[in-house]
């Protein structure tokens, strides 16, 4: 059941990039097409102030498309540790959306994205039955100047979470509350401030070792980027995640006794190039 609501999930959102592709013409009579491409390579994949690369590096890339009409549409792909996602190598994302100006300041944005995991699945973990890392959630934004307040919101279970996982239900409705900030500092100088939080709707039937029953939690990060030339930038960070009675003690999928802190505070570099 949850692949099949996936798959339809996935499949609005492909109908969202094909509308998109139809609307193409328009955007080349106003000059050249905004499609865009980017590769980087991070020293940690942080996802919401959580790292999915194990503590390691991970290679990245994707590709974006936009027209004047508000439609945009994409994919990008990471690489990430089988120790979070069992039997998994790579993380591929999936995604559109569809946003307006409402006046010089001021703008919105709705949208559908999809997180899938090839190959992995619950069912390469021993003691576990099968279950897709899947997920998918709707999202909504509004945007003044160079900040932007946006609530994520899980169609499915919030990456495999639910019962078979140790949770007392499923986690559909799971939510992420993110504030985030652009701001200039010179021509080749920028800095990311980014706050939220993420609130599970269910929680551990039974408590751990360190007696959390409650795994939602906030994280916070700061980004100093700098802009090499048009097409290459460096950036170095500083991420934190709360909870740490949870997060700082996260068993690996691969061997129950390898454990590691996957939040808690770090900082991260990364090279990207666009194109």
């Amino acid at each position: 059941m949850h692949s099949i609501k996936l798959t339809r999930i996935l499949l609005l959102a492909a109908c969202a990039a094909a509308a998109t592709a139809v609307l193409a013409p328009a955007a080349h009579a106003a000059g050249a097409p905004p499609v865009t491409g980017n590769v980087a390579i991070v020293s940690d994949y942080m996802f919401r102030g959580l790292s999915q690369t194990w503590g390691h590096p991970a290679i990245q890339g994707g590709a974006d498309y936009s027209n004047p009409a508000g439609f945009a549409a994409g994919t990008w792909a990471s690489s990430v540790s089988d120790r979070s996602y069992a039997g998994g190598s790579m993380e591929l994302d999936l995604y559109a959306s569809f946003g307006r100006p409402i006046d010089d300041d001021w703008s919105w944005r709705v949208g559908l994205y999809g997180y899938v995991y090839p190959g992995a699945n619950l069912d390469q973990a021993a003691g576990y039955r099968g279950r897709s890392f899947n997920t998918a959630e709707a999202n909504a934004a509004l945007s003044w100047r160079q900040f932007t307040l946006k609530y994520n919101r899980s169609l499915t279970d919030y990456f495999g979470a639910d019962r078979e996982q140790g949770f007392d239900g499923d986690t559909h409705g799971t939510g992420y509350l993110q504030l985030d900030a652009a701001l200039p500092l010179s021509d080749a100088w920028s800095l990311a401030l980014h706050a939220g939080h993420t609130h599970y709707t269910a929680s551990l039937a039974v408590p751990t070792a360190y007696g959390v029953h409650d795994v939602s939690y906030s994280d916070y990060s700061a980004t100093v980027k700098y802009a090499i030339d048009e097409h290459w930038s460096v950036s170095a960070g500083i991420t934190h995640a709360t909870n740490d009675r949870y997060y700082g003690h996260v068993s690996s999928y691969a061997d129950a006794a390898d454990t590691r802190d996957l939040g808690g505070t770090r900082g991260l570099v990364m090279i990207q190039g666009t194109f």
